[in-house]
């Protein structure tokens, strides 16, 4: 007869079945790495594939994620009575002077600065030329992009 802490080492397939007398029971075939591969869900990987999910993260699935990309060219300050006032073709006067650094925000993280140009196929767009990648360290939390 089998008594339960048997039957709970049987069901975990740890039990052979010349340890149990008069059973008909067959221990299933147990292989830890199997198991572990199953559970992770790397079935039907290469090895190749195999090592980059061993090894480092696949940056492929992160690729087609969109994220919002701003440049700050400036910041002004003004009472809202002057605000209320601006109308088509006002100008507004910025805190930043040309040839300033402009800073790069990605999804509200400064990640770069560069300096804005005039694209020369298109006269009438701006761009940057990134002249410093910030650190991931010296990065600040959040940007205050849209604080005055």
């Amino acid at each position: 007869m089998i008594d339960d802490d048997e039957a709970d080492v049987m069901d975990a397939g740890i039990m052979e079945t010349d340890d149990i007398e008069g059973s008909e029971f067959e221990a299933p075939a147990f292989d830890a790495a199997d198991e572990l591969e199953s559970s992770a869900g790397f079935d039907g990987m290469d090895d190749g594939e195999a090592v980059q999910a061993e090894g480092k993260p696949d940056l492929n699935l992160i690729m087609d994620i969109p994220v919002t990309m701003q440049v700050v060219l400036g910041k002004a300050v003004m009472p809202v009575a002057s605000l209320v006032k601006l109308g088509r073709g006002a100008v507004v006067k910025l805190d930043t002077s040309i040839g300033d650094p402009v800073d790069l925000i990605v999804n509200g993280r400064i990640v770069a600065r560069g300096e804005v140009v005039v694209l020369e196929n298109e006269e009438s767009r701006f761009g940057i030329t990134l002249t410093e990648i910030v650190s991931p360290g010296a990065r600040p939390q959040r940007a205050k992009a849209s604080a005055a």
